[in-house]
């Protein structure tokens, strides 16, 4: 009987941010206006890095593919939340959520291995300019980003279903305003050590397999820039790698505590999915184009084609 009435939870209540209606109004403006910005910001982005010959470089065809998660990361998430900020009963289906938890996990670990291996694309131009072309080449770029993109997936694909098979009891609250395995393991009735287990060793491996690549890679790179004799040559190096040492601060640090410290509902952890999940994608275009002179440039020379053909269709008419 019990097991039977454990089967009837069909769906989950997310919490949210506010139960206050005036505090979800300002939150409904802000996280709209976040949204919306994150969308412009990525797709810019996209469109520069595709439009502009001169971008065609392993650099952003990396930043195109990070741009391309941006827009996913954020549009998993945000729109249930700007439905929930609306909505009185602020429900989610049990296959609804597993679903959006599939999503992120697969879109951050993806995003994860991409940052690596934008890490060692920075790494070979710095430490290896005259071999970059050999070691960076277009084949190894579409390895590089297939496989990141694969192992994201297969971080999600290990730990889901084994979530699928999870009793839930009458607690079916979520103290959060999305779905991630971290907040469904303490509402199960079922024995969760190994779904904890396999999430804690996937995000170690994955997570700190990354990141030990990222550390030498920069660690190579600190060293090659600190010998340049010029200061001009090493402030021209360190631009090149400060706006992703930016990004993986900005991913890595929330990611990591999100999901390798126990659930406690405490506010910290909505505030280190915010960080990852809506700050992250909003702040990466505005961080690859303000401290980016070539996207700058590409920017200014693709407003300049849209005025010129501007100026041709007004002649026409």
């Amino acid at each position: 009987m019990a097991l039977r009435n454990h089967s009837t939870i069909t769906e989950f209540i997310l919490l949210g941010l506010s139960a206050d209606p005036e505090v979800q109004a300002l939150l409904f403006a802000l996280f709209l206006g976040i949204y919306l910005l994150t969308m412009m910001g990525n797709l810019m982005m996209l469109l520069v890095t595709r439009a502009d010959s001169q971008l065609h470089t392993p650099m952003y065809y990396f930043l195109s593919h990070l741009s391309f998660l941006d827009l996913c990361f954020s549009s998993v998430t945000v729109p249930k939340l700007l439905e929930n900020l609306l909505s009185e009963r602020k429900i989610i289906s049990k296959e609804g959520c597993l679903i959006q938890a599939f999503f992120v996990l697969a879109i951050g670990g993806t995003e994860i291995f991409l940052l690596s291996a934008m890490a060692y694309d920075r790494y070979a131009a710095i430490c290896h300019p005259l071999l970059y072309g050999q070691m960076m080449s277009s084949q190894l770029c579409v390895r590089l980003v297939w496989v990141s993109w694969s192992l994201g997936f297969l971080d999600a694909v290990i730990n889901i279903p084994l979530a699928m098979n999870l009793n839930f009891c009458e607690a079916h609250t979520i103290s959060h305003y999305s779905c991630e395995l971290p907040s469904l393991f303490p509402l199960s009735c079922s024995d969760v050590s190994s779904n904890v287990t396999v999430l804690i060793a996937s995000t170690l491996l994955h997570g700190f397999g990354t990141f030990v690549l990222i550390f030498f890679s920069y660690a190579r790179v600190a060293t090659t820039i600190l010998s340049i004799s010029s200061t001009t040559g090493r402030s021209k190096a360190f631009s090149t790698c400060s706006s992703h040492l930016t990004t993986v601060s900005f991913f890595y640090g929330s990611a990591f505590l999100r999901y390798l410290v126990p659930t406690s509902g405490s506010p910290l952890e909505l505030i280190f999915s915010i960080q990852y999940g809506v700050v992250t994608p909003l702040v990466n275009p505005l961080i690859y184009s303000l401290k980016n002179k070539e996207v700058k440039a590409a920017l200014r020379r693709m407003l300049e084609k849209c005025l010129q053909w501007h100026k041709y269709q007004a002649t026409k008419r």
